[in-house]
């Protein structure tokens, strides 16, 4: 995998995750967003809801882009850096918890990344 290939990846992964963090912050802006049809059209009419999907469809095409290019068993692994990054982003941005678990599984996730991309190196 080249230098050009993992920045794509991670510009994927952060491309989900920004799709995720407008997501939330779309509910977060409404009282009772699944209290009838009309409040989810509501929602689904929010331009952050919308700007979310708009992201992830970037993402979807830039994705089929990567795994033409890059081993499935290679990117993939890679997009796990996602749960990382919402968890530091969660927190700053949502005030979500930060706990010492969420540290450990975050190391261990980043183990796992560091393990399976030495697997192409040296296999």
């Amino acid at each position: 995998m080249t230098v050009v290939q993992f920045v794509l990846i991670l510009a994927n992964t952060l491309m989900l995750v920004s799709g995720q963090f407008l997501w939330k912050y779309g509910l977060m802006q409404r009282v009772k967003p699944f209290e009838s049809i009309r409040t989810i059209l509501e929602l689904l009419l929010s331009p952050y809801i919308i700007g979310g999907l708009f992201i992830y469809g970037c993402a979807t095409v830039l994705w089929l882009y990567i795994v033409s290019k890059v081993d499935l068993s290679l990117a993939y692994p890679i997009q796990s850096l996602a749960y990382i990054i919402s968890i530091i982003g969660a927190y700053y941005l949502f005030d979500e918890s930060l706990s010492t678990l969420k540290i450990v599984g975050c190391l261990l996730i980043l183990a796992g990344v560091a393990c399976i991309g030495l697997s192409g190196k040296y296999a």
